[in-house]
C-alpha cells in the first residue's frame, strides 16, 4: 500500500480492509502492527485498551498465510476486534470484569463470542477497560473505573466529557481507531450509551441473539453482548458473526428462524420512504437546549429522507419503577455460578469472597466502595419470590410498553435520544436498540451528577424483539444522510 497504514485505518471501514487484503495490497500482519503502534502512542491518555493478546501477530499471520492458500473466511477474516473485559477468552489473555481479584483469571474454555470471532477469521486483539463488574459494585462508582485499569478517557475530549456507560472502554477504543470494532455488553444502556458519547454505532440486540455464555454476568433476563463499530455497515458484519444457537444459554433457542449470520443485505438507503417511526416525547424532557435541537434536527432529517413520524406518543409504561431487586437477585446467583467455576487459583469463587477480598485489599479494590456488590449479597429472595417479582415487574412492560404502543400507532421503530433514560423499558424487555452519530454539542451543561452533556451525541432506534432486520435498515438510512461523525483530534 503506497498510502501510510496509520493515517488510512482513520477513515477505513470493515470493508475497505476487506478489499485491501483480498487485493494484497495490506496484511493482516500490518493491519495488527499498526493498531499495536496506535495503542502504544494514544491509549497512555485514552486508557481503553487493558491488555494486548500476546499471541495477536501471529494469529494474524497464520490468518494471512491461510487466506493465500485456501481463500479468505468472509468479512472479518484478518480483521483486528477488541473484547470488553467480561468476555472470557480461553488463550493468554485474562477475564476479569475490570477487578483485581480476577487479574490472573484465566478462562478454561472460549466465551460463545470469542469462539465465534475466531471462526469468522478476526484477531482477537486484546481486552478492553471497563466499568468494574459493568457498574454493578459500587454507586458511586464513575463510568470507566475499574480498579485493575483505572478510568477511561473519552478521546474527543480527555478531561471533560463523560464515557457512559461500563463498555466505555470498547468505545473509546473504537473512536480513537485501536481497532477496527470492538465487542461491549449491556444490561441496561452499556453498549448504547458509550457508543452514543464516543460518536460510534453501537447494537444492542434482542437478548438470545447472541450468547452470553462465557461472559461474567449481571442479569440472566437482560445481559447481551453486542458490536461497537464506526459505521452501521462495520456493526452490521460484526453482529452477523455473533449470531447462533448455543445450548450453553437457553435464551438463544428463542432466535431460532429469528436471526441471520449476515445483516448487510439490510444495509437499505431507501427505507426510510416506507417507515413510520414514533416520537416518545417524555424521554426528550430532560435533554439540554443543544441535545434537544440535536433531536429535532434529526426529526427533520427523517422527514426529509421520507418518513412518517407520529409525534408525540406515550407509552403507558413509561414511569414504571426500575426492578433494582430483580436484577441483585439475578447477579448474585449469577455471579455465584461463574465465579464457582473458576481456577482453583482464583483467590475468590463467590460473592461473599469477593467482598472479603476486596475489604483486604481496600487501598486498591475499594476506591469507591462496594455497596452494590453488599446490597446484593444481602438479597434474600427465594426463587419463588423472585419468579413471582419478575413477572409483575414485566407485565406492564410487555402490556403497555414498546409492541403495545409500536401496535396502537401502527410504528416500525421509536426515536430515542442517546442517554440512558429512554433505553430502560427496551432493557427490562430485552429488546434491541440501535444508536447512530447524530451532532456535536459544543457546550453542554453540567447534570446532577456531574457529568458533562457536551460532546458527541447519538440518536436511538427501538423496535420489538428481533426487529434488527428494521432498526439496521433505519440507522444506516439516516447516517448515509448526515454522516455526523469525524475522528477524535488525538495527542
Amino acid at each position: 500500500m503506497t498510502v501510510n497504514i496509520d493515517k488510512w485505518i482513520v477513515d477505513a471501514t470493515i470493508a475497505d480492509m476487506q478489499t485491501a487484503l483480498e487485493s494484497g495490497a495490506i496484511k493482516s500482519e500490518q493491519l495488527v502492527r499498526a493498531y499495536l503502534d496506535r495503542i502504544t502512542r494514544y491509549d497512555t491518555t485514552i486508557n481503553s485498551v487493558l491488555e494486548i493478546n500476546p499471541d495477536a501477530l501471529e494469529i494474524a499471520k497464520a490468518l494471512d498465510i491461510e487466506r493465500e492458500d485456501y481463500g479468505s473466511r468472509g468479512k472479518l477474516h484478518g480483521i483486528p476486534i477488541l473484547l470488553k473485559d467480561n468476555i472470557d477468552t480461553h488463550d493468554r489473555m485474562h477475564t476479569s470484569a475490570g477487578s483485581i481479584a480476577l487479574t490472573d483469571s484465566i478462562a478454561e474454555q472460549d466465551s460463545f463470542v470469542a469462539a465465534r470471532l475466531r471462526a469468522a477469521g478476526a484477531v482477537l486483539l486484546g481486552k478492553t477497560n471497563m466499568t468494574e463488574w459493568s457498574n454493578f459494585m459500587s454507586s458511586r462508582m464513575p463510568a470507566g473505573y475499574s480498579s485493575r485499569g483505572g478510568l477511561v478517557r473519552n478521546p474527543y475530549g480527555l478531561e471533560e466529557l463523560f464515557v457512559s456507560g461500563s463498555s466505555s472502554g470498547s468505545a473509546a477504543a473504537v473512536a480513537a481507531d485501536l481497532a477496527a470494532g470492538a465487542i461491549g455488553t449491556e444490561t441496561a444502556g452499556s453498549i448504547i450509551g458509550p457508543a452514543s458519547q464516543h460518536f460510534l454505532v453501537g447494537i444492542k440486540p434482542t437478548v438470545g441473539l447472541i450468547s452470553r455464555s462465557g461472559v461474567i454476568p449481571i442479569s440472566v433476563s437482560q445481559d447481551t453482548p453486542g458490536p461497537i463499530a464506526k459505521t452501521v455497515t462495520d456493526a452490521a458484519i460484526i453482529l452477523g458473526a455473533l449470531t447462533g444457537i448455543d445450548d450453553r444459554d437457553h435464551a438463544t433457542y428463542r432466535s431460532e428462524n429469528k436471526s441471520f449470520h449476515d445483516y448487510t443485505p439490510f444495509l437499505d438507503r431507501t427505507f426510510l420512504e416506507q417507515a413510520k417511526i414514533g416520537i416518545p416525547r417524555h424521554y426528550y424532557k430532560n435533554l439540554d437546549a443543544e441535545r434537544l435541537a440535536i433531536m429535532e434536527e434529526a426529526i427533520e432529517t427523517l422527514k426529509y429522507e421520507g418518513a412518517t413520524i407520529v409525534d408525540p406518543i406515550e407509552l403507558h409504561a413509561e414511569h414504571l419503577p426500575w426492578n433494582n431487586d430483580v436484577i441483585c437477585y439475578e447477579f448474585k446467583k449469577g455471579l455465584n455460578a461463574y465465579l464457582s467455576g473458576l481456577d482453583a487459583t482464583v483467590p475468590v469463587h463467590s460473592l461473599e469472597e469477593l467482598i472479603a477480598y476486596n475489604e483486604q485489599y481496600a487501598d486498591k479494590a475499594l476506591k469507591y466502595g462496594q455497596d452494590t456488590l453488599q446490597f446484593s449479597q444481602k438479597n434474600t429472595l427465594t426463587e419463588e419470590e423472585y419468579l413471582a417479582k419478575r413477572i409483575t415487574y414485566n407485565e406492564l412492560a410487555l402490556t403497555k410498553g414498546i409492541d403495545d404502543v409500536l401496535d396502537r400507532y401502527k410504528l416500525d421503530a421509536l426515536l430515542l435520544p442517546g442517554d440512558v433514560d429512554g433505553m430502560y423499558i427496551a432493557a427490562r424487555l430485552g429488546y434491541p436498540l440501535v444508536t447512530v452519530p447524530a451532532g456535536y454539542s459544543e457546550h453542554g451543561i453540567v447534570d446532577g451528577d456531574g457529568d458533562s452533556t457536551k460532546g458527541p451525541f447519538g440518536v436511538v432506534f427501538s423496535g420489538r424483539a428481533f426487529s434488527e432486520p428494521t432498526l439496521i435498515k433505519m440507522a444506516y438510512g439516516f447516517e448515509q444522510a448526515t454522516k455526523h461523525r469525524y475522528p477524535p483530534k488525538l495527542l
